[in-house]
C-alpha cells in the first residue's frame, strides 16, 4: 500500500515538473518576443503604428502652362465645378449613394468606374470627384437637395485645357487619370530617387498625382509640368475618422515650358494641308529649333483629359485616315528625289563626281537584265550635277548609286540623321532604315535574304528601295546641310519657365557635332537648289518671292509600278505617290529650314512646294494668303 502511494507521489511530482518546465518555455517565450517587438523590432512597428494613425491627405498641384515662342499659351489650366464625395461616408454605400445621386445629376457609367477605382486607391480618405464640369442646372439641382446627401458637396477644382482644340495636337500631346501603370512608374522614379531623403514622401506625394502626361511633350515633360502635390497630415482613429488636422504642406504648381514652335506658323501649316494627309517639319538649323511640327489629320486632346468615350474612341482608332498616328515622328516614308542633293554630295566628297563632269542620259539605265526607267521619256541628254538636281534627273543618280556602293552610302548619309534617332524630346521616334550589307544580315533571317544584290543599290539613288526615313529626319538632315555640317539636336521646348519669377531656364542644345565637309562641296550643292526655285521643278511655285530659297521637290512611290505605266486617277488613293519637298531660306542666311510630305497626293512640284511657298512666305516676310482664315488668339 505504502509502496504504491509512493509511486503515484512520484509519478505526480514528474508531471508537476514536467509542467513546470513547459511553462517556464512559454514564459521564455513571451520574454523573447517582448524583447524582439520592443527593442529590436521597435522603430519598424512605431512607424506602421503612426502610419495607422496618421494620414496623408493629397491636395494636388496646378499643371504648368504650355506657351509658344512668341508667348501664345496652348495648354492651360480653369477651374470648374465637380461634384466631390468624402470617401469616409461611403463605406459599403457606394451604388446606393452613386443610384441617388443619379436621380438629380447626370452620371455615365465611365464616372462609376473611375470614382470606386479612384475610391479603392484612396484609403477612404480625403474627397473623391464622382463628376466633372457640373453646369448651372445641375449646381442648382443638387443645392436644392443638399441636406439628402451629407459628406456630398459641390467644389472648384482645376482642369487642363487645349483651347486651340486640334491644332498642334500630335507635339502637345494630353494628360489623363493616373493608371496602374503610372503608378508603378512613378513609384520607381521616386524610390529611385528619394535613397537617402527622409523627406521623399512629402517631396513626391504619389496619391496627389491624379492626371499625367499619355503622349507628346505633355509625357515627355511630365515631372517639371506637374509640380509637387501638397497633402494634410490628418490624425485618424482606428476605423478612419479623421480627429484632427496636425500639419498642412501647400502644393507647388509646376513649371511653365517655352516652345521653340511658332503657332501661328503651325496654324498656318494645318490649314493650308486641308483634308490631305501627311507631316511637315520646320527647323530653324542654326539653334535646331522646331518651328512647326504637323501632323494631319489630327485629334481634339481635350477628349482625352478625363477618358475619351467609346464612340469617339472607336471613330479615332478604327479610322482609315489614323488620326491618332504622329506622322513626323512615327512615319517612315521613301525620300524619293529630296534625297539626291544628299546623293550629290557624297558624290563630291568621296570624289566619285566633280560639278562639271556629265553623264548622257537617254531616259534609262540598264544594269543586267533590269531597265531603270527615268520619268523623262527620251531623258535630259548631257547631264552635270547642277542639271542632274534642278531637273531631277534619275538617271543621273541610277549611275551614282552603283558607282558609289550602298555602304559608302550609308557611310556618308548616317551623320546628316537618315535612319537614326534625332533625340527630339518626343517620345516613340522611330528610327527609320538606312540600308546597308549590315543592315541586311541583321534583318533578315535566310541567307539568301541576307545577301546583298548590286541591283538593289541603283534604286537607293533616287530615295527608293529599302530607304525609308521620318519627314523629322529629312528635316533635320536639311538643317545640318543649311548649316554647313554643324548639328545641332531639334528640340520642341526652348526654355523651362518659373511660375513666380518668369526666369526662363534655356534647354537649347550645344552643338552635337559636326560633319566634315568641304565649304566648296556644300556651296555647289545649295546653288543647285536655288536654281530648282528658279528654274527647276519647283519653279512655278516660287515664281515672284521676295527671298532666295532653295528647294528640292520629291515624289514618291508607294508601291512597285512592275513596269506598268502610273496613272494618279486611275490608282487607289492610299495607292497613289506621295509628294515631297525639301527647302532652306534665306539662301544666304538660312533661318528655316523645311521637309514635308503630302501623302497620296501625286507630284512634289504640285502639292507640296506651294505649301512650303507660303509658310516660308509668313515665316520670312509676314505675309498671310488670302484663303487662310486669320489667326485668332483663344479668349
Amino acid at each position: 500500500m505504502v509502496s504504491f502511494k509512493r509511486a503515484d507521489l512520484d509519478s505526480f511530482q514528474e508531471r508537476i515538473h514536467i509542467a513546470t518546465l513547459f511553462v517556464t518555455f512559454c514564459f521564455l517565450l513571451l520574454i523573447t518576443r517582448l524583447v524582439w517587438l520592443q527593442l529590436v523590432s521597435h522603430g519598424k512597428y512605431a512607424l506602421l503604428a503612426e502610419s495607422n494613425r496618421i494620414a496623408l491627405v493629397p491636395a494636388p498641384a496646378n499643371r504648368g502652362l504650355i506657351i509658344d515662342r512668341n508667348g501664345i499659351v496652348i495648354g492651360r489650366n480653369y477651374s470648374a465645378l465637380t461634384l466631390d464625395v468624402n470617401a469616409e461616408e461611403v463605406k459599403g454605400n457606394v451604388d446606393q449613394l452613386i443610384n441617388d445621386l443619379s436621380e438629380i445629376i447626370d452620371i455615365s457609367p465611365r464616372d462609376r468606374r473611375n470614382f470606386k477605382r479612384s475610391l479603392e486607391d484612396s484609403r477612404n480618405m480625403g474627397t473623391i470627384p464622382l463628376r466633372s464640369m457640373l453646369n448651372e442646372t445641375e449646381t442648382a439641382r443638387f443645392m436644392a437637395n443638399r441636406y439628402r446627401f451629407p459628406g456630398v458637396e459641390i467644389r472648384a477644382r482645376s482642369f487642363r485645357e487645349y483651347p486651340y482644340n486640334e491644332l498642334g495636337s500630335h507635339l502637345i500631346g494630353y494628360i489623363g487619370r493616373v493608371s496602374q501603370k503610372d503608378k508603378e512608374r512613378m513609384q520607381a522614379e521616386i524610390e529611385n530617387s528619394k535613397a537617402d531623403d527622409p523627406d521623399a514622401l512629402q517631396t513626391s506625394f504619389l496619391p496627389g498625382i491624379q492626371y499625367v502626361g499619355k503622349i507628346g511633350l505633355e509625357q515627355s515633360y511630365e515631372s517639371v509640368l506637374r509640380g509637387i502635390p501638397g497633402y494634410d497630415q490628418v490624425e485618424i482613429t482606428a476605423g478612419g475618422k479623421p480627429v484632427r488636422t496636425l500639419s498642412s504642406s501647400p502644393s507647388v504648381p509646376g513649371k511653365n515650358i517655352v516652345l521653340s514652335v511658332d503657332f501661328k506658323l503651325q496654324y498656318l501649316v494645318e490649314q493650308l494641308y486641308g483634308n490631305f494627309r501627311g507631316a511637315f517639319v520646320a527647323i530653324e538649323p542654326e539653334t535646331g529649333d522646331v518651328l512647326a511640327f504637323v501632323s494631319k489629320p489630327n485629334f481634339n486632346p481635350n477628349d482625352f483629359v478625363e477618358g475619351i468615350d467609346a464612340v469617339t474612341w472607336k471613330e479615332l482608332n478604327d479610322s482609315p485616315q489614323k488620326p491618332l498616328y504622329n506622322r513626323p515622328l512615327k512615319g517612315i516614308y521613301p525620300p524619293g528625289s529630296t534625297y539626291k542633293p544628299f546623293m550629290a554630295l557624297a558624290a563630291l566628297e568621296n570624289k566619285k563626281r566633280t560639278p562639271t563632269q556629265t553623264i548622257f542620259d537617254p531616259g534609262y539605265f540598264d544594269f543586267g537584265n533590269h531597265t531603270f526607267r527615268d520619268d523623262k521619256k527620251g531623258g535630259h541628254g548631257t547631264v552635270d550635277m547642277q542639271k542632274s538636281i534642278v531637273e531631277s534627273c534619275d538617271t543621273y543618280y541610277y549611275m551614282l548609286a552603283r558607282d558609289m556602293g550602298v555602304n559608302m552610302i550609308a557611310n556618308f548619309m548616317k551623320p546628316f540623321g537618315f535612319g537614326q534617332i534625332t533625340g527630339i524630346d518626343l517620345q516613340g521616334e522611330s528610327k527609320g532604315v538606312l540600308p546597308s550589307t549590315e543592315w541586311k544580315q541583321n534583318t533578315f533571317k535566310k541567307p539568301e535574304q541576307q545577301k546583298w544584290y548590286e541591283g538593289e543599290t541603283i534604286s537607293l539613288g533616287i530615295g527608293q528601295g529599302y530607304n525609308s526615313f521620318t519627314i523629322l529626319q529629312l528635316a533635320h538632315a536639311m538643317a545640318n546641310l543649311a548649316n554647313n555640317g554643324v548639328v545641332m539636336k531639334p528640340h520642341l521646348v526652348k526654355a523651362i519657365e518659373d511660375p513666380f519669377t518668369r526666369n526662363k531656364a534655356l534647354t537649347t542644345p550645344k552643338e552635337s557635332y559636326r560633319i566634315e565637309l568641304n565649304p566648296e562641296n556644300i556651296e555647289v550643292i545649295k546653288k543647285a537648289m536655288v536654281e530648282v526655285n528658279r528654274s527647276g521643278t519647283s519653279a512655278a511655285a516660287f515664281q515672284g518671292a521676295g527671298y532666295v530659297a532653295g528647294g528640292k521637290t520629291g515624289t514618291a512611290q508607294v508601291f512597285s509600278l512592275n513596269s506598268k505605266d502610273y496613272k494618279h486617277g486611275a490608282t487607289a488613293e492610299f495607292l497613289r505617290d506621295h509628294a515631297l519637298y525639301i527647302a532652306f531660306a534665306p539662301a544666304d542666311k538660312p533661318t528655316i529650314v523645311i521637309a514635308m510630305v503630302v501623302e497620296n497626293a501625286g507630284f512634289g512640284a504640285q502639292y507640296a512646294a506651294p505649301i512650303a511657298r507660303k509658310a516660308l512666305d509668313y515665316y520670312i516676310e509676314g505675309k498671310w494668303p488670302k484663303e487662310v482664315p486669320e489667326w485668332k488668339r483663344a479668349p
